[in-house]
């Protein structure tokens, strides 16, 4: 007699953003090819979460706000993870990676790692910040990950498990050069030159029209006491807009923050011995803003000529993926 298949095994990597987050689930037909470095994104545009479908171990490509997250406390954490998981259709799992934003410490990982096996039964658990996951996606080991998105952070591994970091510590004492802080820095300047008593130059009204308020009292208003600074990044649209259009105070915020970004790449080389190392970027201001990336490249390639520098094209959560397929 001809035994049973056996039961595909679910594997799914999770890419926590401070935006968005992204899910991907796989079942075993894939492992081989996966686990060969072959690594492919499932889905041509992924899905919705309500088109997932439930309880399969078939492919599940879902990409969810990243509304209500938080790193801490670890339980609430916890339960939000396993909360997107059923939003997504995946009713079940075999191997879980997840990289987040807001799991900077290796024990708050590990805690957020052991409350989440307790909820699924006790199967294997991976959980690393969000910014570890873009040398696995890439295919790479070891190297420097930077992103530049909602946040701002570059973190070094050298492939045995040990990493370094720099930045991302958040919008009030770091994160130059995120989405965040560039309408942090904008706002600020628009701010300085009302102070002169000038008229609001092209940078302010464009940030008045995004954040909808008519004047520059209810700007500062706005930001100060309105929504949470990490949801400002909706904003930076209207300072690439205007310095597209040619306002020099937004080419100058977007020049501060491009340095700002490459100036975390030269610190993990510094700290790290200056090893030439490949560094892998990824987040949505530097993948969607083809100008503010080549601004950010120009920095690290006069300052490493001999590097390996890439932008990332392929999602940070397959690199969640290739992480996950390990735990098996």
């Amino acid at each position: 007699m001809t035994p049973p298949p056996a039961a595909a095994r679910v594997v799914v990597g999770i890419d926590i953003g401070g935006t968005k987050t992204h899910v991907l689930a796989d079942g075993s037909r894939g492992a081989a090819a996966r686990r060969e470095g072959s690594l492919t994104t499932p889905g041509a545009a992924g899905t919705s979460a309500e088109g997932a479908a439930p309880n399969s171990p078939a492919e599940v490509d879902v990409v969810v706000p990243s509304e209500g997250w938080s790193a801490t406390p670890v339980e609430g954490a916890a339960q939000w993870i396993t909360e997107v998981l059923a939003r997504a259709g995946v009713g079940k799992v075999d191997a879980l990676a997840v990289g987040a934003q807001g799991c900077e410490e290796p024990a708050h990982a590990e805690e957020l790692r052991d409350a989440l096996r307790e909820r699924l039964g006790g199967v294997p658990v991976l959980v690393v910040n969000d910014a570890e996951l873009l040398l696995p996606a890439a295919g790479l080991e070891r190297g420097i990950a930077l992103i530049g998105g909602t946040g701002a952070i570059a973190v070094r591994s050298d492939g045995a498990g040990t990493t370094w970091r720099a930045g991302g510590w958040g919008w009030v004492l770091s994160d130059d050069g995120s989405a965040s802080a560039l309408v942090r820095d904008a706002a600020r300047a628009v701010l300085a030159a009302a102070d002169l008593g000038g008229p609001p130059g092209l940078l302010a009204r464009r940030l008045l029209e995004a954040v909808g308020v008519p004047g520059i009292p209810e700007l500062a208003l706005a930001l100060s006491w309105g929504e949470a600074p990490e949801h400002w990044g909706r904003y930076a649209p209207a300072v690439v807009g205007a310095a597209e259009e040619g306002d020099e105070t937004a080419r100058t915020v977007l020049a501060a923050g491009a340095r700002a970004l490459a100036r975390l790449v030269d610190v993990l080389t510094a700290r790290t011995g200056g090893t030439p190392e490949p560094v892998v970027a990824a987040g949505g201001l530097l993948t969607g803003v083809p100008s503010y990336w080549a601004a950010v490249e120009s920095h690290l390639r006069t300052a490493h000529p001999a590097r390996d520098i890439r932008l990332l094209t392929s999602p940070p959560a397959t690199g969640a993926l290739a992480l996950a397929y390990g735990l098996l």
